[in-house]
């Protein structure tokens, strides 16, 4: 039995099924292909260089290549590494990043082979948070890659990799919260559907950019990327892996960014709706234009994760934490709460939309002040801490107070002697003992 609220899934013949599982895993592919390409061109031009232009037109074959090179060189396997455990990891971050795919709508319902279907592999009542639970399983690669490697660095970028999953998912899932009292479905392909208006992207803004910070973060990507620092951990939790191992991890990273961009897409832009002013054209909703609409809007979040990259530094890990817990998961708390309040009032209790604008504006107006005042506490402390260290840094200090020589910091003043001088004053001040004593005998 099927649910009535879903008819067009779980009713395609298996062949169907096949088809569209092979088309999802090439598409994927062809994907993760043209967005290393796509990146590599982008930053080149953003730091006047050529890029890839070699290997096949304009360089389109240049990351096929690359990976049939990286696939085919020599392996090495640590020592110390957990054989069972090292074999698997980059096989369960692959293998999540794939399935995580099988909610998303790429198009309305279109004719394959002379079957009726949805340009959807499936759905149920609960897809969205079907994708929250398999990116949740896909951080068990990493972690179990960086413990696995029998090594420092990897092992520190795995729990890098836990913490930073836990901080930025939580975020992540109160950004869909409103989403889901706006669709009143948890679904993909209704949440789609209910966004024939107008997108939420517009009327939720808050959560689009929640959710736009925290899938950035969510992918390891800069400036998140701190379980791969190079400058702290070598490689972060992939250094001990070559050959198909490092290119399966490779693959699902890119992968893991198709996956956020379209469910980005599909939660706040509308899915495979055309936009404005393609929306006024008849044809644009029909046949397989939707998921031309669908391709460009995630090439447009691929663009922007390649931005970021190009352009940010590195956030410091102490930052980027405070930065999870202190702002972004707040702030999806208290715009959850206007949110539901909204649709309470208007849902529940009669008012005007002049009445309800009255009401936002008083609310961001409360909040605006609070947060002020609470700033202005903040900095007031802070500049209370500075000015106390700074007075505590003028003060003179002792440099071998503790034994050892200690150079003083920027705007301390040292004083006292160095040892060579404090064992010449000590001797000095024996033989003046020892004379006061002969003279005193």
């Amino acid at each position: 039995m099927t649910d009535p609220t879903f008819g067009p899934f779980g009713l395609d013949p298996w062949w169907l099924v096949l088809v569209k599982v092979l088309g999802i895993f090439v598409m994927l592919v062809l994907l993760t292909l043209f967005t290393i390409w796509w990146e590599r061109r982008v930053v080149a031009r953003m730091q006047h260089r050529v890029g890839p232009n070699r290997v096949g037109p304009f360089g389109l074959l240049q990351s096929l290549m690359d990976g049939i090179k990286l696939a085919l060189k020599e392996e090495i396997i640590p020592k110390g590494a957990h054989l069972a455990v090292y074999w698997i990891a980059p096989v369960i971050s692959a293998t999540t990043a794939f399935i995580a795919f099988a909610v998303i709508p790429f198009g309305p319902t279109v004719s394959i082979f002379g079957v009726e279907t949805p340009l959807q592999l499936t759905d149920f009542p609960v897809s969205v948070l079907y994708v929250l639970a398999i990116a949740s399983i896909g951080i068990y690669g990493i972690v179990l890659a960086g413990w696995a490697s029998g090594s420092t660095y990897p092992l520190l970028g795995g729990l890098r990799s836990s913490a930073q999953m836990i901080s930025y998912e939580i975020a992540m899932g109160l950004s869909f919260v409103a989403v889901f009292l706006y669709a009143g479905s948890m679904s993909t392909s209704a949440i789609v559907i209910a966004q024939e208006p107008i997108w939420y992207a517009v009327i939720l803004l808050p959560s689009f950019l929640i959710y736009v910070t925290a899938m950035v973060g969510e992918t390891n990507r800069a400036p998140f990327d701190l379980p791969e620092a190079e400058g702290e951990l070598v490689g972060g939790f992939h250094t001990e892996y070559s050959s198909l191992k490092f290119a399966l991890f490779f693959l699902a990273e890119y992968i893991n960014m198709v996956t956020v961009s379209a469910l980005a897409t599909t939660l706040f832009l509308g899915g495979y709706i055309a936009p404005w002013p393609l929306s006024l054209w008849d044809g644009a909703m029909t046949g397989w234009w939707p998921m031309l609409w669908w391709l460009i809007k995630v090439q447009v979040f691929i663009f922007m994760f390649i931005w970021l990259r190009a352009t940010l530094p590195r956030m410091r890990y102490d930052q980027f934490m405070r930065f999870g817990w202190k702002v972004l998961i707040p702030v999806s708390i208290v715009w959850i709460l206007i949110v539901a309040t909204a649709r309470v009032l208007r849902d529940d209790v009669v008012l005007t939309n002049r009445e309800l604008l009255i009401g936002g504006a008083a609310t961001i107006a409360i909040l605006l002040i609070v947060s002020w005042a609470f700033q202005s506490r903040s900095d007031r402390r802070a500049a209370a801490r500075a000015a106390r260290e700074e007075a505590e840094a003028n003060l003179a200090f002792d440099p071998m107070a503790g034994g050892y020589p200690v150079p003083p910091l920027p705007g301390q003043q040292a004083v006292g002697t160095s040892r060579r001088a404090r064992a010449g004053v000590t001797i000095v001040q024996d033989r003046s003992d020892v004379t006061q004593e002969a003279i005193d005998g």
